[in-house]
Order: structure tokens, then sequence, then C-alpha cells
């Protein structure tokens, strides 16, 4: 089912790109329209294969599909925008061009009739000016795109002001990341630079809040031991997002404790000067018997004292804020990963990237230390952030 949704607009994106790209750039019957034809045609079963194989082999096999698929999937999409653009000037321009008025006879007097004829020459011209702009547009954005994904994530300083946080406990800082995504393009290494960030920062709780993973323990055990490695005064916190349920949610639950990093399975503590901490499941885990429980969570703590929520998904703030939570941080969205898809994650969640309130609670969303697909982020760099809490008075 995932591959025929996803099949369908990418044979058409494909089929769009073929008729720009080739039909519109090239003579009938020539070698310039076979060869470019036999290229769209092996970019889809490229990026096809990718979908397919990353899926069901290791990721030090995968990633030879990964690289090169998601990264043409990057480019079909920018370059699908492009030409989207540059279809109203180009249709003018053509329009133009298509017709060229050539006097028939000779002498002193205006020759009669006027004939006129296709200038296949410039229609030609055009087609390729706006394909090779388009081109050099999306491959210019794609590759922008690519420094920023696989660069160093930004690293954000929030304050948040809690009501009833002690003043002995302003100054608290929270290490909130998420979205890590390690699988066929990103591993060890990735995890050690984020390890590192946070360590350097020497905060208070570390709160990673799903989506660490794409692939099972046994794939990505080694790339996620780097964890083990994290420092925090009081300790680091793990819930599930929906990809743990796509990678084997029980397992990695247990590998992350083993790491050192605690799972908070729809429960909750006291961490500190009246500061409690809780977790719930991803919304996802319903469909796998381990749906997200509010009120097993929340059972128990004292509504006098503030209270933090770690939930992979934004759109369980609603919940949250009914159950009368001060601070839920989130991940999910990636902040859009590639712009224009920004602008869809509202369809869906009540915020795309930072800090916002619904009701009296507040809500942090991360954009996340990894990426999901192409490795591009254009518009959405990647985060780790530090949540530093203030007491009202």
């Amino acid at each position: 089912m995932f591959l025929l949704l996803l099949g369908v607009p990418v044979a058409l994106g494909h089929l769009y790109l073929w008729r720009r790209l080739v039909v519109g750039t090239t003579r009938p019957r020539t070698l310039g329209r076979g060869i470019g034809t036999s290229a769209i045609i092996g970019a889809f079963v490229l990026l096809m294969s990718t979908l397919v194989v990353t899926r069901r082999v290791p990721p030090e096999f995968g990633k030879f599909f990964a690289w090169p698929g998601f990264v043409w999937l990057a480019v079909l999409f920018y370059l699908a925008i492009a030409l989207g653009v540059a279809e109203i000037p180009r249709r003018i321009l053509l329009k133009r061009a298509t017709l060229t008025p050539v006097a028939v006879g000779a002498g002193p007097e205006p020759a009669e009739p006027v004939e006129v004829v296709p200038d296949a020459g410039r229609r030609l011209f055009i087609s390729r000016s706006v394909a090779i702009g388009s081109g050099i547009a999306a491959g210019s954005v794609v590759g922008y795109g690519m420094t920023q994904a696989l660069g160093a994530p930004q690293l954000l300083q929030v304050p948040v002001t809690l009501n009833k946080l002690q003043k002995s406990m302003s100054g608290f800082r929270i290490a909130v990341v998420s979205d890590i995504h390690l699988g066929p393009l990103l591993g060890r290494s990735h995890t050690e630079r984020i390890v590192r960030m946070i360590n350097e920062q020497e905060a208070d709780l570390v709160a990673i809040v799903g989506d660490l993973v794409d692939g099972t323990v046994a794939e990505l055990r080694e790339a996620a031991a780097p964890l083990r490695d994290l420092v925090s005064r009081h300790g680091s916190f793990f819930v599930t997002g929906n990809h743990e349920y796509f990678s084997g949610h029980e397992q990695w639950i247990s590998e992350v404790e083993k790491l050192g990093v605690n799972p908070l399975r729809n429960e909750g503590l006291t961490v500190a000067g009246g500061l409690e901490l809780a977790g719930v499941n991803d919304v996802t885990g319903k469909s796998y018997g381990d749906a997200p429980d509010f009120e097993r969570a929340l059972a128990g703590r004292d509504k006098n004292n503030p209270l933090v929520l770690l939930a992979h998904q934004p759109v369980q703030v609603a919940d949250a804020s009914s159950h009368g939570v001060d601070l839920q941080l989130s991940g999910h969205t990636h902040g859009g990963q590639m712009v224009p898809f920004n602008f869809v994650v509202p369809v869906q969640q009540p915020s795309v990237a930072g800090l916002s309130k619904v009701d009296d609670t507040w809500l942090y969303v991360s954009r996340g230390a990894g990426f999901w697909g192409p490795p591009v982020r254009v518009g959405a760099p990647p985060d780790i952030t530090m949540i530093e809490l203030r007491s009202a008075g």
C-alpha cells in the first residue's frame, strides 16, 4: 500500500519531467530523445528500487540505493516545482514563436497573401532554456539543502516561564533532541556529534522525544551506542515516535534502557525541586497495542508542581492541555524539512516548529536533528534545543 500510494505520484512526476525535459527539448526519433527517455525510465526504476530495498536490507547495503535514490527524489521534487513555475512564461514564449509570417512574392508592393510557417528552432531554444534554467535552480536548492541536512544541528536557546516553578529551580536546563533518524544515511558519527553537542551544554536533563531510528536493533545497535555517553545532572529520558513502531519498539525500548536512557512509557516521576516529568507513547502505538495513556502517565502527580511532558507528536497537546500539563516537548514535524511542506504540516499538527501556547500549555516543537528520506533540508535546518525553565517570580 505504501509503495502504491507513493508510486503513483512518483510515476506522474517522471512522466511530467519526460514531457518537459525530453519531448519538449528534442526532435522526434533522434538519439537525444532515446537517451533522455532511457534516463527518465532509469531514474524512476532507481527511485522505486530505493523505496523497496532500503526497507528490506541492512543499512550498510541499503545506503548504496538510498544515497542516489533519495537525492534524486529531492531533485525530482524541486525540478517539478521549477518547471511548474516556469510553465506560464514558457507557454507565452512558445505561442509567440509558433508562427512566423513569411511574405510570398516580390516587388515594391506588399505581397499577398501572407504565408505563416512554424518556427521549430525558436521553440526548441525556448524549451531547452527553460529546462536548463529549471535544472540549475533545482540542483542549487538541493545542494544547499544537503549542506543543511548533513551539517551540524543548530543549537537553540529557548527560555520558558512556568508559573508553578520554584525560584530555586529557575535556570533548570533541558536538552531536547528529536527525530535523529539513524538508518541507511545516518549512522554512528551522527549520534556521536549529537551526544558531543549536548554534553558540551552541561544540561540538567536530556529529553529524546522520538524517532530515534529507522531500522531494527540488530541493524542499528552500533549506530545508537554513543547514547550511553550522554551526561546530565538528572538523567536522559526517551519516548517513542512513530518510527520506533515501524522498527520494533519493544526491542528499541529495551536497547535504549541498556544505554542508560530511561524510557517513559506512559509514566512519570519527580525530577528535582518539585519539577515533574512525564512521557506518553506516540499515537501510532495505538495500532501496536501500545497506545498513549495520559491518565496512567499523570497518575498521582501533585498539581501544585510544574509538569513537563514528553510526547513525540505536537497534536498530543490537545490531551496535554486538558490534563493541566505546563510544557509539552515534541518533534515529528521536521519543521517541514523541505519548503513548501512547512505549509502542509499545519493541516495535521498545531505547530510546525518553535514555541507556542495551547490554552495554558506551552508547546515546544523541535525541527529534529536528522531527516527522513532525502538528505535535504530547505528552510528547516536541524536543531538541538536547550530549554531553560524560568520561574514567574
